[in-house]
């Protein structure tokens, strides 16, 4: 780190030699006046990337220096007047280009009253991203980040809200940037609580670059916060109710006061709301059957807020602090019915077990963030920040079991567990990136180091008498400590139709695991030491103004969840259970993409992946009766796929987009005594939408998503599921508040159903939840809404990404 910091800062004072040239020009209304806070965006006339962004002074005017050689375009855009986008200019490194006076169009000056309205697209296709964004869908509204994961294209969220992306598992989850460190379960609970009043978009990046952590097989899903933009004081509130077989609500506040030399800004959410469950599991192993059903429910309710301050000490200097955090508890409540019997005779009946459980949970998630930002307005930036945060998650949970006579007038046996898990992971990491010109390119430079630790405790008790008697056999504690340390490189250049960017980044993983059993018989202790590096890059093609040619590539990892090495037992019923694994290796996939964009608008891409090590579910035998699921690793999954876009305006009141994406999976594995795993689908996903423009400041939106049979895990066989919302907007106190109504999964057909047959186990798995549900939203925007923030990522969210936050 010390050889680092001072390569940043030998670039650092080399670097003014080749950024004192200048493009600028000045952006005016209709009439004349200038017009201040416009964004002005340089693209690479190449491939549509962003370039540069500034904005204009109050005489109108932006400059932007430290460009490098190249072919570009500007594009100047500003809420209630229409983009505008400028004639495809060249540009040499060392020479100054005027634009000169930029003239935005009028609206139509026929009228007595203007009212001008712009939308933003619902999806934005970039070089290197695709952007849902969440305002542009009235259906969004009222919707939890959870929902709206489900509803961005290429993203599938299954019935126990784990993520894919293109048909991969291993998607790493970003908020504002930051890779967060919470486990699945803990992850899903965070984002029921993360409502769509608060979220801007979703970034789907599928070959991130060296810049990012290399964690992430599948690629990022990056969901980025709204910001307020406006200098003076501004703010919003919003406030929602839906109602299901169960109801929810919710409420927001977020503020912002900008003066010339700070920016104070805060936001709060608070949430509450339930939910069941329906799941039926049907087995079989070792000649017997068990026919489960479980009828399940909860409610969870929690808080999120987020606050910080940015100095600007002059033009080139900004130093920030950020607090942000979340709490929230919840319960969980399931009545299991499973009939036992010879699988040779459905008919015939030998017990009967009735099981109850009720769990309850607490989580405390805060975070902390210090950031140094330079900016020499010359091409030159360094971003530094420090990062800590602290996870804390207490879970309770009965369990009642009684095996009955098959009429339950007897019973035959009684046995009742209690669990208590204590989890606290604390979290610290430090980061440094620099970007810098070189050669007539752009040079990234940038390091990070991370430590994480996470204590578990799981303490078993034996029911007797309503006395809770601890277990020592099944009781225990897991340590997991983690350091990461990572060092990159990128560079970028462009050459009239051709671009180039590539990079590595170096990463040195040393963990230790250590179980601690109550019993001391056969403590445990999983370390390991490895150093990868992870290369990736991409080359751009534009023929002309209509086509562009992207072909891309990145090697990723993906690091087991921390939860997920931890071999306690976490029970549904006496028979049937979850169970961690302490000895998952990290996978590693190498991704292609070679991606064709026309007119700026469809873009069609094709990919393989080829895992190693994929880290996966399954389900297992233990006994004769039990049944389990854990995380094994695949020897290889192999993953091919193609996506198209096309966003269309069908008539000026109707705009349309739609996104298919197909995808052939192939698991492999053989873990001996006959448990093969060879199993392949062609699956397809797709995603529309259908939006209208009515009169009196009214819209409608129709949207869906289809998902056929696809596999789930490592060796489920899903059978197809969709989705259909519709709602209505109507525009209130003069455009400043809107009312949304909505409906989602009209039908009810997300329905989940699928078979797995794994050595001496077979199973089916079908269920449903309340996502048939109606929506009501209202927000109203206050104060000045010119208002520019600083966007700031910081350095913790790759760790929060792999915290598990069961519910």
């Amino acid at each position: 780190m010390k050889n680092l910091s001072l390569l940043c800062l030998i670039l650092l004072g080399l670097n003014g030699w080749s950024q004192s040239a200048v493009i600028d020009g000045t952006v005016l209304e209709y009439n004349g006046t200038p017009l201040d806070f416009a964004s002005a965006v340089l693209y690479a006339a190449s491939d549509s990337s962003i370039v540069k962004a500034e904005f204009t002074d109050a005489k109108g005017k932006f400059a932007m220096y430290g460009v490098a050689s190249g072919t570009y375009y500007l594009g100047v855009n500003f809420v209630g007047i229409p983009d505008y986008y400028g004639a495809s200019f060249d540009y040499e490194i060392g020479m100054d280009k005027s634009l000169g006076d930029i003239v935005m169009s009028s609206p139509d000056n026929t009228l007595n009253e203007v009212i001008v309205t712009t939308t933003r697209p619902l999806l934005e296709m970039k070089p290197d991203k695709m952007v849902f964004n969440v305002d542009g869908s009235i259906n969004a509204t009222g919707s939890d980040a959870l929902e709206l994961l489900r509803k961005s294209p290429g993203v599938v969220v299954d019935n126990n809200d784990n993520i894919t992306l293109m048909g991969k598992n291993g998607v790493k989850i970003f908020i504002d940037g930051r890779p967060s460190p919470l486990s699945p379960e803990d992850l899903a609970a965070y984002l029921r609580i993360l409502q769509a009043d608060q979220i801007d978009a979703i970034e789907v990046i599928t070959n991130p670059s060296a810049k990012y952590e290399a964690e992430g097989n599948a690629g990022i899903i990056n969901i980025r916060l709204k910001r307020n933009e406006n200098i003076g004081s501004n703010g919003s509130l919003s406030g929602g109710f839906q109602q299901g077989q169960k109801s929810r609500y919710n409420g927001s506040f977020q503020a912002n006061h900008r003066t010339k030399g700070t920016n104070f800004f805060g936001s709060y959410n608070y949430y509450d709301g339930a939910t069941v469950n329906d799941f039926f599991l049907y087995r079989e192993q070792f000649g017997l059957r068990f026919d489960q059903s479980n009828l399940g429910g909860g409610s969870w309710r929690g808080h999120n807020y987020r606050a910080g301050i940015d100095v600007f000490i002059d033009n080139k200097h900004t130093f920030g602090v950020l607090a942000n955090g979340n709490t929230g508890s919840g319960d969980w409540g399931m009545n299991s019915r499973t009939v036992i019997g010879p699988a040779y005779n459905a008919g015939l009946t030998d017990s009967l077990l009735l099981a109850t459980s009720n769990s309850a949970y607490d989580r405390y998630n805060h975070n902390l963030n210090l950031n140094y930002k330079f900016d020499n307005g010359e091409g030159t930036t360094l971003n530094v920040d420090l990062d800590a945060g602290i996870y804390d998650n207490m879970n309770r949970e009965s369990l009642p079991n009684r095996y009955t006579s098959e009429d339950e007038t007897t019973i035959l046996r009684t046995i009742e567990n209690f669990t208590e898990a204590p989890t606290n992971i604390h979290i610290y990491t430090g980061r440094i990136d620099l970007q810098t010109g070189l050669f007539d390119g752009q040079l990234g430079l940038g390091g990070k180091y991370s430590f994480v630790e996470t204590d578990n405790t799981f303490d078993f008790y034996d029911v007797v008498e309503e006395e809770h008697l601890i277990n020592p056999d099944q009781s225990n504690n897991f340590v997991y400590q983690e350091n990461v340390n990572a060092l990159y490189f990128t560079y970028s250049r462009q050459w009239s139709e051709w671009s180039i960017n590539f990079g590595v980044r170096m990463e040195h993983t040393h963990s230790l695991g250590t179980l601690t059993a109550m019993v001391q018989t056969g403590d445990e202790e999983v370390e390991r030491d490895y150093l990868d590096f992870f290369p990736s890059g991409g080359i751009s093609y534009k023929p002309n103004e209509k086509h562009s040619f992207q072909l891309n590539y990145s090697r990723r990892l993906r690091r087991p969840n921390y939860q997920d090495l931890n071999p306690f037992r976490s029970k549904l019923d006496e028979l049937t259970f979850e169970l961690g694994n302490p000895f998952l290796r990290p996978e590693y996939a190498a991704n292609f993409q070679l991606s064709h964009s026309f007119n700026y608008r469809f873009t069609t891409s094709i990919g393989y992946s080829h895992t190693r090590d994929g880290i996966t579910r399954f389900t297992d035998v233990e006994g004769q009766k039990s049944s389990f699921i854990t995380w094994l690793n695949l020897s290889d999954q192999y993953n091919y796929n193609v996506n198209f876009s096309m966003p269309i305006s069908i008539t000026s009141s109707w705009s349309s987009y739609t996104s298919i994406t197909g995808f052939i999976q192939e698991n492999k594995a053989d873990y001996g005594n006959g448990r093969i795993v060879d199993l392949s689908t062609t699956a397809l996903n797709i995603y529309s939408q259908q939006t209208f423009s009515l009169p009196d400041d009214w819209s409608l939106e129709v949207s869906g998503w289809y998902q056929s049979p696809s596999l789930w895990g490592g060796t489920f066989e899903m059978d197809a599921m969709y989705n259909i919302d519709v709602g209505v907007q109507k525009k209130i106190a003069g455009g400043m508040g809107n009312v949304k109504l909505s409906v989602s999964d009209i039908f009810w057909s997300t329905k989940f159903d699928g078979v797995s047959t794994y050595g001496d186990l077979f199973l089916r798995a079908r269920g449903n939840n309340d996502s048939r549900r109606v929506r009501l939203n209202f927000t109203y925007n206050f104060g000045n809404q010119k208002i520019k923030t600083r966007k700031r990522s910081t350095g913790l969210e790759e760790e929060k990404n792999r915290i598990n936050n069961d519910s």
